[in-house]
């Protein structure tokens, strides 16, 4: 039988039941128009959770760890180097914390073009003064303009201008939680000292707020070069080179190949954020899981409709058979219906997932703890609209395909001989 006839077949009892198929239609809608919303507010968010992170650490990062030492001097004694030696408190050897010929590592990551940049780092254990009491803190040597390229390092200053580490001497900026214990502000002097006894004054040029408490309260900036002159080291002495990379699924490959090439230890983000990234994929997985049970509720609810259209229709599709239409124009009937409930179900709940979010966008977001962030995190990734309607029609297709087959089987002759 032709398309054309069928799907007018499909409207006219569509039409004739539009109470029923409006609720089927809803169904749908509620189902997409949750599932989109969902989806973007749970990705947004774990958008803003990874930022918080990941945007802060580097793809790669290049040190000398501190390890304990392998070359024990029991193993040099000729009657035991055959032996399988236990030795306890073993003390880590005098390895170099900063990294050797670090020029000529950096000029090889300039020319590697699956490199997208890298920026030098110096860090120092160091002891805020305040008053008679010290409190312990890092102190970070970075290039700021390198940091805010690559780091989005300027995102995190809510107070003052990075920039100025580089312009100013012997300044700093100041982690919020550390900056409120030193009841530091702009413009105040703040002393440190060093493992070794040595006291600097720094000025304090900018408040650094990362939205991790623990982070903030021990965590400070300045320029490479200050921390150098803390330490009295050259100025070729860096302790880590961080490197981003174009492609970050490189990253594990990429650290195992720099370790055996500049004999170093490197750590890619991958292992240094696992569980992190377990978390996200566990609530991404949660809100995929939501989603799709709702559309199939939504699906039972067009089967449901769909075998009760089919009890109440029974002398059109008995007098549809008996006028030359075959089980499988039938069943090609009742498809197109469910097929229509969803296209036009599922277009409708896009339209309304995406108003939804774009009203959950606008609302504020307060709080101390990340004071960049205004209002609610969403993700208006294109992928979850077509996720959507793919998974609107696959549900409302197998809803319509059970009871089309059954309405396909129906024997003409025992329906009009029962009337």
């Amino acid at each position: 039988m032709k398309k054309g006839i069928l799907i007018n077949i499909a409207k006219a009892l569509l039409l004739a039941r539009w109470r029923q198929t409006l609720v089927a239609a809803t169904g749908v809608t509620f189902s997409i128009a949750m599932f989109i919303t969902l989806l973007s507010f749970m990705s947004g968010l774990n958008d803003l959770l990874d930022g918080l992170i990941l945007n802060r650490t580097p793809h790669v990062k290049l040190y000398n760890d501190i390890k304990p030492n392998v070359n024990q001097p029991v193993n040099n004694i000729a009657a035991f180097k055959d032996k399988h030696n236990f030795i306890s408190s073993v003390k880590s050897d005098a390895a170099r914390i900063a990294l050797y010929n670090s020029g000529a590592i950096m000029k090889n990551l300039a020319i590697d073009n699956r490199v997208l940049g890298f920026t030098p780092r110096l860090t120092a254990q160091i002891f805020f003064n305040n008053g008679s009491t010290e409190i312990t803190g890092a102190l970070n040597g970075i290039d700021p303009i390198k940091e805010a390229k690559l780091f989005h390092f300027n995102e995190y200053v809510t107070s003052g201008d990075a920039i100025n580490l580089n312009n100013e001497s012997n300044t700093i900026i100041l982690g919020k939680g550390l900056a409120e214990k030193l009841t530091a502000s702009i413009g105040t002097i703040v002393q440190i000292s060093t493992s070794t006894g040595e006291r600097f004054q720094l000025k304090v040029i900018g408040i650094f707020q990362s939205g991790l408490k623990d982070f903030d309260d021990v965590q400070s900036y300045t320029s490479i070069k200050t921390v150098q002159k803390v330490l009295i080291k050259p100025n070729d002495y860096i302790t880590a080179i961080d490197v981003k990379l174009k492609d970050i699924t490189l990253a594990p490959a990429l650290a195992k190949e720099y370790a055996k090439v500049y004999e170093l230890d490197a750590e890619d983000i991958q292992t240094a954020n696992s569980q992190f990234e377990t978390g996200s994929f566990i609530r991404t997985l949660i809100s995929y899981a939501v989603g799709i049970t709702l559309l199939v509720v939504a699906g039972f609810g067009i089967y449901n409709i769909l075998n009760m259209m089919i009890f109440e229709k029974m002398d059109s599709i008995a007098i549809l058979k008996a006028t030359g239409f075959s089980g499988t124009d039938v069943k090609s009937i009742f498809i197109y219906i469910a097929v229509s409930i969803g296209i036009f179900g599922g277009l409708v709940g896009l339209l309304f997932g995406l108003i939804i979010s774009s009203i959950i966008d606008q609302i504020p977001f307060v709080t101390a703890a990340l004071p960049t962030i205004k209002t609610y995190p969403i993700n208006y990734n294109p992928n979850f609209y077509i996720i959507g309607i793919i998974f609107s029609l696959i549900t409302t297709y197998f809803a319509g395909w059970f009871p089309a087959r059954k309405a396909s089987k129906i024997d003409p002759v025992i329906i009009i001989r029962g009337k």
